[in-house]
């Protein structure tokens, strides 16, 4: 295939992603800057810098903790807490409500900071249950974690997998730290190249979405890196993002001081055209900093200072209705603000079936249904009401009573519930507070129920109005 010049289109060097995926993978995405081709113009990301230390040493990066004048992977301004990272997460939500996402991406590897990285994701759970977990790793320790990740909620990791050849893996990293020892060259390259591909296959097993960046180096896997989209796409991985290698000497890398050359636009192209056969390729990479805010491309880290944002924080269930209402006006190019639209809620665990229980939910999906069609807004963590397949008696922690007070607080912006099942108990709650109960769609196809029911209510709404004019 011939090289795409700079000029051209995404669309016209198969770069425009969401065209290549399933219909299912398309709505995971719709709203991810950094997977989605359209989404980074419309919803913003943030990154949390709460992992430090590294477990590999790549020699295009140079960690810095206090800095404000670079802007390129592995730089921050500041290490949080898992505290101060979840309060700056929160305020930022409340100033942008068109933020939806939150990715832990360094300045370190979040798999090399397992504590820290895992306390955090909790506690976005809980105080931003309407925003999506990302991971951005190495891969070194995916193997061991899976199953933390997928319980965690996390249903986005990108894996940075820079050669599937040792040797060539030996010219990229110095050293790579792994069960209390070091290992350098092809030995270290077999090791990461083994964990890596078991832990993509992992969780894509599991359904995570598993973008894979590459970092395009002349004369060292430039002419390597087909190789390792056809791979990784063998693995599952669903999104190739070739991005060029910064080496400036100012930066203090290894590649930076011994004069390593950049690959040029037109050596990005060609790569990237000679790797799209194999994989849906990513174009709209900014190669952010470990704690970039703001839209791609746009960094308000600088402009939002860590004492500020936690002054603005504003947690709770109005926030999260505020920011479905603006992303559905955004993902419905305004049609969710006609009287007559709404949002409904589903318990699904594939996403394109109504497949979950109620009781058993732990996140819902939000969509809203105007004249644009069935939209999806965006995902809800809630309290899981029955702590048991078959009881829903209180626990330690919570009881039903409880449980059942946070769901409806935090579906008080929906106007319906789609389930498999939906138990007595909780039937009358939906309905005393104003939320339809649904389950005559179970087992069905999630669009296929919803458009139905669109259609009676836009019908009732339609002839209600008809009436009233008359």
């Amino acid at each position: 295939m011939a090289p795409c010049p700079s000029s051209q289109t995404a669309r016209s060097c198969r770069t425009d992603n969401s065209a290549q995926f399933t219909a299912l993978q398309a709505s995971k995405v719709a709203h991810h800057p950094c997977y989605s081709s359209s989404a980074h113009h419309q919803y913003a990301r943030m990154h949390l810098a709460v992992a430090p230390a590294c477990n590999l040493q790549c020699n295009y990066c140079n960690r810095k903790y206090d800095c404000s004048n670079e802007s390129r992977p592995g730089v921050v301004s500041q290490v949080l807490t898992p505290e101060q990272a979840v309060a700056r997460a929160v305020a930022g939500a409340s100033v942008m409500p068109q933020l939806s996402v939150v990715g832990i991406a360094g300045p370190g590897d979040p798999l090399a900071n397992i504590g820290r990285t895992f306390s955090t994701l909790a506690l976005l759970r809980e105080q931003l249950p309407d925003i999506k977990q990302c991971l951005s790793t190495n891969g070194l320790m995916l193997p061991a974690v899976t199953d933390r990740i997928i319980d965690s909620g996390v249903d986005h990791v990108t894996v940075t997998v820079n050669a599937i050849d040792p040797d060539i893996s030996a010219k990229i990293y110095a050293w790579l730290w792994v069960d209390g020892e070091r290992y350098s060259g092809r030995e270290a390259g077999e090791i990461l190249l083994a964990r890596q591909e078991e832990g993509v296959r992992k969780l894509t097993e599991k359904g995570i979405l598993v973008k894979i960046n590459s970092v395009l180096i002349p004369g060292i896997n430039d002419r390597h890196l087909a190789r390792v989209s056809e791979a990784v796409r063998g693995w599952g991985a669903l999104l190739h993002n070739v991005m060029p290698l910064i080496a400036r000497p100012e930066h203090g890398t290894v590649f930076g001081l011994n004069g390593q050359p950049e690959p040029d636009s037109a050596m990005v192209d060609a790569v990237r055209a000679e790797c799209s056969p194999m994989m849906p390729q990513m174009a709209h990479c900014k190669q952010c900093r470990a704690d970039a805010i703001g839209m791609l491309g746009e960094d308000r880290s600088q402009s939002l200072p860590l004492a500020e944002m936690e002054k603005q924080a504003r947690p709770g269930p109005d926030q999260v209705h505020k920011r479905a209402a603006i992303q559905a006006r955004i993902a419905t190019r305004g049609a969710s603000d006609d009287p007559l639209a709404c949002l409904v809620a589903v318990t699904t665990s594939r996403g394109d079936v109504i497949d979950c229980h109620f009781g058993h939910a732990q996140r819902v999906q939000i969509y809203s249904l105007s004249d644009a069609g069935v939209v999806l807004v965006n995902e809800r963590f809630m309290p899981q009401y029955c702590k048991g397949p078959d009881s829903c008696e209180g626990d330690e922690q919570q009881a039903p009573e409880a449980r059942m007070a946070a769901i409806l607080a935090l579906l008080g912006d929906v106007k319906a519930v789609f389930s498999a099942r939906i138990g007595y108990g909780p039937w009358v709650k939906l309905e005393q507070q104003g939320i339809q109960p649904c389950i005559e769609g179970a087992w069905q196809n999630v669009t296929d129920v919803l458009a139905r029911w669109w259609a009676v209510r836009r019908q009732a709404g339609n002839l209600l109005n008809e009436q009233g004019a008359a």
